[in-house]
């Protein structure tokens, strides 16, 4: 069932630093070092969070880190555009110390994650993005945007509000097949 986006063209020309919106994605893993009997037992993997749109894409990825359970942090981007999650063209959000880093293949980086804000990126429903973690083990997660609302709720942001298939764990042991 498609989703609507319930922010109007004038709600936008309207928005206020003040007042952010409410984004609402899911996060899919979509590779990594994820085990056959793992990936059989979890045929999707994902967590729905809700973002405030003046929260930053460093923000979005301590919620995806805490959602999926992991314990060490390691570099990550997110990249927004282009053709797929995994698109080389796409605009690159990176750490501070990335920003001056050239990755063969890809495009330099569009901005800084610690600066960068969800409502900067001009996302609407049904836009996709990606977010790399940890570029040993590459885990690889596309971003579905669910909706955009001018409403946003009382409480502590950015929040997980769905889960579904268990968080596989970050290092797959050889004899771990949970």
């Amino acid at each position: 069932m498609k989703k609507l986006n319930t922010r109007s063209p004038a709600a936008d020309s309207e928005r206020r630093s003040s007042d952010p919106g409410l984004f609402t994605v899911t996060v899919y893993i979509i590779g990594g070092p994820i085990t056959e009997t793992f990936a059989k037992k979890n045929k999707v993997i994902s967590r729905t969070i809700e973002i405030r749109g003046d929260q930053t894409l460093r923000d979005l990825h301590r919620a995806i880190f805490e959602a999926f359970n992991r314990g060490d942090d390691h570099m990550y981007e997110f990249h927004v555009g282009g053709k797929g999650p995994v698109d080389p063209k796409a605009k690159r959000y990176v750490l501070p110390s990335a920003m001056e880093m050239a990755i063969p293949g890809s495009v330099k980086p569009a901005g800084d994650v610690t600066r960068t804000t969800i409502g900067s990126l001009g996302l609407k429903v049904d836009d996709h993005f990606a977010y790399w973690f940890d570029f040993g083990d590459d885990w690889r997660h596309q971003i579905d945007v669910e909706s955009v609302s001018d409403t946003v709720p009382r409480g502590k942001l950015p929040r997980v509000t769905n889960r579904v298939g268990k968080s596989p764990p970050q290092y797959v042991d050889s004899d771990e097949d949970a």
